[in-house]
């Protein structure tokens, strides 16, 4: 039960940021790249939580897996604006999502065992879900730079792979 709140919580804090950007101007590139960056750093910071806390294999794993392929990605981004020379810009769905994040951390933090395991992958699904639909309907479409738009897409597919990795693991540990 606890999870699924969890998990509602996010989705709607994510939602939320999605639809600032929405109601305003399509974002810029440089708020793309805080706002991409700033997903890939909060899911990073989630797997270390989970490797940390976590004894269930399967979700150590997956976590691993997380942190490999969101610093490999977020590097890229950063390697992409130092040779653009564009300066990632903080916007209201980047902050938003940090509040979010921090606030599922310290959700996640009071949980041990299976809830915690429980709870740390159901949000996975549902943040990956999420960034997904972002990255399909608002930050790819909007991108304007070229090599950032193939880098969102390039992105994109590694994280529906995520996103399909965590439904597995989710319904392993049910």
């Amino acid at each position: 039960m606890l999870s699924r709140i969890t998990t509602a919580v996010a989705v709607s804090f994510l939602l939320g940021s999605v639809c600032l950007v929405q109601a305003a101007d399509k974002p810029t590139d440089p708020q793309i790249a805080h706002i991409a960056y700033t997903a890939g750093a909060i899911d990073i910071e989630a797997a270390q939580q989970a490797i940390a806390k976590s004894k269930n294999k399967d979700v150590v794993a997956f976590a691993k897996d997380m942190v490999r392929d969101h610093e490999a990605v977020n590097k890229q981004a950063l390697d992409l604006v130092k040779k653009l020379k564009v300066t990632p810009e903080d916007n209201d769905t980047s902050r938003t999502l940090t509040t979010a994040a921090t606030a599922e951390r310290n959700k996640l933090g009071k949980l041990d065992g299976e809830a915690f395991d429980k709870a740390y992958v159901e949000n996975e699904v549902a943040y990956h879900k999420q960034v997904n639909g972002a990255l399909e309907t608002l930050l790819i479409p909007s991108a304007n730079n070229s090599e950032l738009k193939s880098l969102l897409e390039t992105g994109l597919k590694i994280f529906q792979g995520h996103q399909q990795h965590a439904e597995h693991v989710a319904a392993e540990l049910k």
